[in-house]
């Protein structure tokens, strides 16, 4: 024999892709296999122990149909395709889910698959019910809040609340997030399981929770109305109204259901009561109604008996479970309030020590400010003293400027008192001279006019000198030239002597002019000099007191 052949043959498979609502799984199955052999893989995968409210639903022209437990998979109408897809959806909904989901994986998956329904609108909520399940939702999700962490905006990446309210009212997504917000602070303290949990208990009083809607007509007139399976019973529901049923059949009293073709026939447990038929428009349909009814009737008559042994196993260990989440969540939450007691006791130490190396800063601060300011204040001493230095050596620069002034002052004073006496003199001076001209020209003039005289008389004399010696020497007529030499011989004793005498004093006269003359303007010369020089000297005092004006 080979070895090939002392292989076990592996038998054939076939992929199947399973999608929860929040996660997809692949899963390898053999051709055999039927519809429970691949539930179980499935909820042994999930962890589910609670796998009564779950199964495999799968979409057929148009129709949503659950896969079979007791046929094969491949030999189910089933879409062929590679791999086959299958949803994993809860199926059968409790009458209460906090006495009936016993395990967290179970709470998840109605929690999620339920807010799932609400946003599609396939439940009816109304808005304040809407805004009060997304806040348990956002506890869910992001456990307490923290203002300092979940800022605004936090949750605009969520799909928290069906378009049809947010249509219905006219607000921005910061406002919802705001009222959403406002509710989800006041959950502080709540589990995950507990958030999922609280939704639950409020989705499960919403009318249309649960619920699987068929239509249906009472009568083969075809008068369209709902029928509705939940975990309670079966209702009858006019086409618009999806909230209050027209008529209400509870499990309990329900006799027997039944359908042939498309007739399905509900007996109640009354035999005198009126016997309900219907007609849907497919056989599967009513397949699909009986099947429900069967799932439903089933559970409502466990809820209502002593719980298998299993069931008690899973309470008691559920409750354990409970018990020891209560403990470990309030040993977290005395270990999250000690941390956070310990957090503000040091972000309170902190800020002490920020403050106090606030105080610090402030006080070296002040303390540099105070030594640049005394520094600042010695240097403007400094300067102050050298200012008043300097203003002292101004101060006795200025006195003794004052003292020179003074001086030149009184020099400039002296000076021009002498000046002006120098003028006075010189004015006197000039008076004099030129009284003394008036004089001198006046002698000047009377001498002329002696002169005049004189030479006048000197002519006379000459004249009727001649004409004496015309009239007694004839003949020195004839002969001019004797005439001087007999004349000067013949020393005429008193008309000579009077001739030469006036002679000498002519020459005398002329000669004490011409000296006068002479003193006269020598006189005039050293005047004039002397004029020239007191000028000057004006002209020198004056530059100098203008200069001494403006150097003060």
């Amino acid at each position: 024999m080979s070895i090939r052949g002392l292989k076990k043959k592996q038998p054939k498979t076939f992929k199947v892709k399973i999608i929860t609502v929040d996660a997809e799984m692949e899963f390898s199955c053999e051709m055999k296999w039927k519809g429970k052999d691949l539930f179980d893989l499935v909820c042994r995968a999930l962890g589910l122990r609670e796998t009564w409210f779950f199964g495999l639903q799968y979409t057929l022209k148009g129709m949503c149909t659950w896969l079979k437990m007791d046929k094969k998979v491949l030999d189910q109408e089933i879409p062929k395709e590679d791999p086959i897809s299958l949803h994993f959806l809860a199926k059968f909904y409790p009458e209460k889910v906090e006495e009936e989901l016993l395990q967290e994986i179970t709470q998840h998956l109605f929690f999620l698959q339920v807010k799932k329904q609400i946003l599609d609108e396939e439940i009816y909520c109304s808005p304040e019910a809407t805004v009060l399940l997304a806040s348990y939702a956002v506890q869910a999700k992001y456990g307490d809040y923290d203002p300092n962490f979940h800022e605004p905006g936090f949750l605009a990446h969520d799909e928290l609340l069906p378009k049809r309210v947010l249509r219905q009212y006219q607000l921005t997504a910061e406002m919802w997030e705001e009222k959403i917000t406002a509710w989800y602070a006041e959950h502080r303290g709540i589990a995950r399981d507990e958030a999922e949990m609280n939704y639950l208990k409020i989705a499960q009083d919403l009318e249309m929770y649960g619920v699987n809607y068929f239509p249906i007509a009472q009568n083969k007139n075809h008068t369209d109305l709902l029928l509705g399976v939940d975990a309670k019973g079966i209702h009858i529901y006019s086409i618009n109204n999806r909230f209050s049923p027209n008529k209400s059949f509870e499990w309990s009293a329900i006799r027997n259901i039944s359908y042939s073709e498309k007739e399905l026939t509900i007996k109640p447990l009354d035999k005198k009561a009126e016997v309900f038929k219907f007609f849907s428009s497919q056989l599967k349909v009513n397949k699909l109604i009986l099947q429900l009814c069967i799932g439903n009737h089933d559970l409502f008559m466990r809820r209502r008996k002593v719980d298998s042994i299993e069931i008690q196993q899973m309470k008691a260990q559920a409750r354990e479970e409970k018990a020891r989440k209560k403990m470990e969540n309030q040993r977290l939450a005395r270990e999250k309030q000690l941390r956070e007691e310990a957090e503000r006791a040091k972000e309170e130490l902190e800020r002490r020590l920020f403050q106090l190396e606030d105080e610090a800063r402030q006080a070296n601060e002040a303390l540099l400010r105070s030594q640049e300011a005394a520094e600042l204040l010695a240097e403007k001493a400094q300067i102050a003293e050298e200012e008043a230095k300097l203003l002292a050596q101004n101060a006795a620069e200025a006195e003794q400027e004052r003292q020179r002034l003074e001086i030149t002052a009184l020099k400039t004073k002296e000076e021009k008192r002498l000046m002006e006496q120098k003028m006075r003199e010189a004015e006197l001076i000039a008076v004099k001279l030129v009284k003394e001209s008036d004089r001198r020209a006046k002698e000047a003039e009377h001498l002329k006019q002696d002169l005049h005289e004189a030479r006048e008389a000197e002519r006379k004399a000459k004249q009727k000198l001649l004409d004496i010696t015309r009239l007694n020497y004839p003949h020195m007529v004839k002969y001019p030239q004797y005439l001087a030499a007999d004349t000067r011989d013949a020393n005429f004793d008193k008309g000579s002597i009077k001739l030469d005498l006036k002679d000498i004093d002519l020459k005398r006269l002329s000669f004490e002019i011409e000296r006068e003359r002479l003193d006269y303007l020598e006189k005039s010369r050293k005047f004039e000099d002397r004029l020239k020089e007191l000028k000057s000297e004006i002209h020198a005092l004056k530059l100098e007191e203008k200069q001494s004006g403006l150097s003060s």
